[in-house]
């Protein structure tokens, strides 16, 4: 469990990943601009910082200057933005960001890289990623690895029994669980034709199986 601090403008966007955190364990504070993240770092030295490029106040680049300056950027800086330019993403990471994140930012990414920066951190070894290069320098982007595409599933699924005397998110939960889990043995635990079957986006599709409880480990390879 790490205390992350997501610093961003857009309010959808700070509670999207303020949820996607939480369920992983982490705690999470949050800061609508470069004001509010200042105060946020003075009470508490977060173990990482998910920071927006574009912002009203003070841009991200800027604060990430500021504590690189004053001493304060001692924890891995993820900066985020929907618009920045590859010379805004070599500046940052010129500056100190440990990686730049291109929104809108799929779940598998922004977990991935949340993984490595607290790795960095704790000083365990990152796994190793291929970074791009522009004009000799080494760019480190969103480099990372994808969730799984195929998942271990069971040879078949019972027949489904709801019980229709459970409050109505029960039942569904329930009948959405075994909707899944029949359509994931029909595809042979194919994420990509799953989403396409059940009318998803593959990262709302694994999102949305964890949430029911559904098993996404990873199955074996053969031959």
């Amino acid at each position: 469990m790490a205390n992350i601090l997501v610093v961003d403008d857009e309010l959808g966007i700070r509670d999207l990943l303020s949820e996607i955190l939480f369920d992983e364990g982490h705690q999470v504070e949050l800061a609508e601009n470069a004001a509010q993240a200042r105060e946020v770092r003075q009470r508490m030295r977060p173990d990482l910082v998910l920071l927006d490029i574009w912002m009203p106040d003070t841009d991200g680049v800027s604060l990430l200057k500021e504590w690189s300056t004053t001493g304060l950027l001692n924890m891995p800086v993820i900066m985020m933005s929907g618009h920045a330019t590859i010379d805004t993403a070599v500046d940052a990471v010129r500056i100190g960001a440990q990686a730049f994140l291109e929104k809108p930012i799929t779940l598998q990414k922004l977990l991935k890289a949340v993984e490595q920066g607290l790795s960095r951190e704790s000083g365990k070894p990152a796994a190793a990623a291929s970074v791009p290069v522009t004009n000799g320098q080494a760019v480190l982007v969103d480099v990372v690895a994808d969730f799984p595409e195929q998942v271990q599933v069971p040879t078949h699924v019972p027949e489904p029994q709801f019980d229709l005397d459970k409050p109505l998110r029960e039942a569904r939960d329930a009948f959405e669980k075994a909707y899944f889990e029949f359509h994931l043995v029909q595809e042979g635990g194919s994420m990509t034709r799953v989403a396409e079957k059940t009318g998803l986006e593959r990262t709302h599709l694994y999102r949305k199986l964890k949430q029911l409880g559904v098993d996404l480990s990873r199955s074996k390879k053969v031959g």
